[in-house]
């Protein structure tokens, strides 16, 4: 019989059991559920609703079935409503009726809201240690890449020369944000919901700062109504999931363009790669591809999260059920991928000679060549128009800005000197690029620097 049963006169139909069922997928709660429960244990026994050793009985016997459950000897009855009914039945299985008393002061409600809680939080601190570790491991490779000359795109055209290392360190400052959003989400999911009962809090009298306290929260929710009906943070969590999808989405696409024979700026080591069943000479990108997908899939969870929440009055609904499984989805996947990008982007190999190539065939010196006019006096729209001029020439002729005879910069400008060479020179485009956060060696290395020191300051945030 159902530990609710009281008001029905009988059973439930089956299938709307195993419709309402939810120890499937909430299972994976049961540390956080009994961790949760111990806390409540305790403090009914210090405030005396329950005698103490009533609750220290309890207590032993949640850690008994924490134990059990851990090696294996108790498993899961599916047939469980959800896995706080579950806990709760094998308390009582065990204790008799001094098991039926922990459930004193405290509704499903609030204890299910608790064990959300808890369990994100944890899983917060594993997803920003790799999140953590994916920035570093960037850094760390865009150390070896500071003079390594590559051209940087807008609308997938040549635009300008930068390095390898200030290409990858705009992803590792996304990781950055991402970390940070983790830090800001963590803090404001940090408020214990116990306590607030179904909706209205309760008439014993409790302490619910001493829950707080021993559950390791900041404090308790301050509005009982607000602590059973709020899923905010699921949403701020799946948000910032979402977007740590969609960084990893971008660095893969560009992973798979540079992969192919159009590019082949790097190769992936072929632990992190696939071939094909009927053409022998094919290596294909598939981490990349997969994480680009999942990243669609993790976007539905949030979508699946803020439909869920839009249409409900306060205060509990069975809708809210259905946060679990959106949550849980986008937290395994992203894990999942960043655990798959690590060491995939670690071991790829740098094909520095065909990015160097391919920044000399794209005119991308043609603003360094127009600068060069302007910093000998000529306004700069001039200069654009004539740099422009010698652009199309060097196509109609198959050469480059830098192979163009000095005689045809000199047939559009007397400004024009040998010195123009030194000034479109790739590396000396690249070094002279040294404003805050350019592509310059020394502006990549204080870049490098900084972004250290804040990665080091945003993981001392979780434990």
């Amino acid at each position: 019989m159902a530990l609710w049963a009281g008001r029905f006169s009988k059973e439930v139909d089956e299938t709307v059991n195993a419709f309402n069922s939810s120890i499937s997928f909430d299972a994976r709660m049961f540390a956080q559920d009994i961790t949760g429960s111990i806390a409540h244990a305790t403090m009914l026994g210090d405030c005396g609703i329950i005698e103490k050793s009533e609750s220290e009985h309890i207590i032993e016997g949640l850690r008994g079935i924490l134990a059990d459950l851990e090696s294996g000897k108790l498993v899961f009855d599916p047939n469980a409503e959800d896995i706080h009914m579950f806990v709760e039945a094998e308390l009582t299985k065990r204790l008799g009726n001094t098991g039926k008393r922990l459930h004193t002061a405290r509704s499903r409600n609030d204890q299910v809201a608790l064990d959300i809680r808890l369990y994100l939080r944890d899983e917060i601190d594993e997803i920003a240690r790799l999140v953590h570790k994916l920035a570093v491991t960037i850094c760390d490779i865009a150390e070896q890449h500071k003079e390594t000359i590559l051209p940087g795109y807008t609308h997938l055209q040549r635009a300008q020369p930068i390095t390898f290392a200030h290409h990858l360190l705009c992803y590792a400052q996304m990781l950055r944000r991402d970390l940070m959003r983790l830090v800001d989400t963590k803090e404001r999911m940090n408020e214990c919901p116990l306590g607030s009962g179904a909706l209205a809090g309760t008439t014993y009298p409790i302490d619910r700062w001493q829950t707080a306290k021993l559950l390791g929260f900041d404090k308790p929710v301050d509005n009982s109504l607000d602590g059973v009906s709020d899923r905010d943070f699921c949403v701020e969590l799946c948000c910032a999931l979402s977007l740590i999808m969609t960084h990893l989405s971008r660095f893969s696409e560009e992973i798979i363009l540079w992969c192919s024979w159009e590019f082949k700026f790097i190769e992936l080591d072929d632990a992190y790669a696939t071939g094909s069943s009927i053409m022998p000479q094919k290596k294909n990108p598939d981490v990349t591809e997969l994480i680009r997908g999942k990243t669609g899939r993790v976007n539905g969870d949030l979508v699946t999260l803020l439909s869920m929440l839009k249409g409900l009055p306060l205060a509990y609904n069975k809708d809210m059920q259905e946060d679990k499984e959106a949550i849980f989805d986008a937290i395994d996947n992203v894990k999942l991928c960043v655990k798959t990008f690590i060491p995939m982007l670690s071991t790829m190999r740098v094909i520095k000679e065909n990015m160097r190539k391919a920044a000399a065939k794209g005119f991308i010196n043609a603003t360094d060549c127009a600068d060069y006019l302007v910093k000998k006096g000529m306004p700069f729209r001039d200069a654009y128009k004539i740099t422009g001029t010698l652009v199309a020439k060097c196509i109609a002729e198959d050469l480059t800005l830098e192979t163009l005879p000095i005689e045809s910069y000199r047939e559009m400008s007397e400004l024009f000197a040998d010195d123009v060479y030194d000034a479109i020179n790739l590396e000396n485009c690249v070094m002279q690029r040294n404003s805050y956060g350019g592509p310059s060696p020394k502006a990549v290395t204080d870049q490098l620097d900084e972004l250290r020191y804040e990665l080091e300051q945003a993981i001392g945030c979780f434990s």
